[in-house]
């Protein structure tokens, strides 16, 4: 007996299903702060769902001619294959890693592609408006979830004992999960120092862990001040 052929309202709400899967799963990592959140996983839902779509057309398709295509093998190579492109998009910047949503991105639309080129414009038209609305839509709704439109922020602090300060330093980066990077060192004439770097606090209570990033590290007697700056403040001389 040949299996009926899947319809568009079928592409539609097995795409929807994917999405649904892809944000509830993706809305947890953001809230963790974890480098791959809400949209790349949207984004690798959508795409294996694409693929696997195809997969079962082509076997619908050629089925009623009495050969015998494996749906789940296409799928199989372009996950593969695909993965060392996107790796070229990440990038790690001191402990935050970048590029992971442009990556995805990639793997999708390679995806989608695959569909479009068996001639099922069904699912490629389908996943290219979703992955379209991820990219867009679902990132201002992603800024407004996490109470904030950028997670980087710049301190500036003083002190006498620079070693002792960085050892600190990482203690409450590591208390408040966040990315410390940039980091640039001015000595004063008094013998003490400035130190200027960016940390990235994003994610859940993104708000509440910078205060306490910011509060935790004003206690330190070795920090003589410490201060939020909108940009970098006495470009120091290296």
């Amino acid at each position: 007996m040949t299996p009926e052929p899947l319809g568009v309202w079928d592409v539609f709400l097995r795409m929807l299903c994917s999405m649904a899967v892809g944000t509830v799963i993706g809305t947890e990592r953001e809230y963790s702060n974890r480098p791959a959140g809400m949209r790349t996983h949207i984004l690798v839902a959508l795409g294996a769902c694409a693929v696997m779509l195809t997969g079962q057309m082509i076997f619908t398709q050629y089925s009623s001619y009495g050969a015998a295509p494996d749906p789940a093998r296409l799928a199989a190579q372009v996950i593969t294959g695909v993965g060392f492109l996107g790796a070229g998009t990440i990038m790690r910047e001191g402990t935050t890693v970048r590029g992971l949503t442009t990556a995805a991105s990639l793997w999708a639309v390679a995806c989608l592609g695959v569909a479009a080129g068996g001639g099922y414009y069904a699912i490629a038209l389908i996943g290219m408006v979703f992955i379209f609305i991820t990219l867009t839509i679902f990132e201002m709704l992603q800024n407004r979830l996490m109470g904030q439109s950028s997670s980087m922020v710049f301190y500036c602090l003083e002190t006498d004992d620079i070693a002792t300060t960085l050892e600190v330093l990482n203690v409450h980066a590591r208390r408040q999960n966040a990315g410390i990077r940039d980091m640039r060192t001015l000595r004063r004439e008094d013998g003490s120092f400035q130190l200027l770097f960016q940390a990235d606090i994003g994610g859940f209570r993104c708000k509440k862990r910078r205060q306490g990033f910011l509060n935790g590290l004003a206690t330190e007697p070795i920090i003589t001040s410490i201060h939020i700056s909108a940009h970098w403040e006495n470009e120091p001389a290296f």
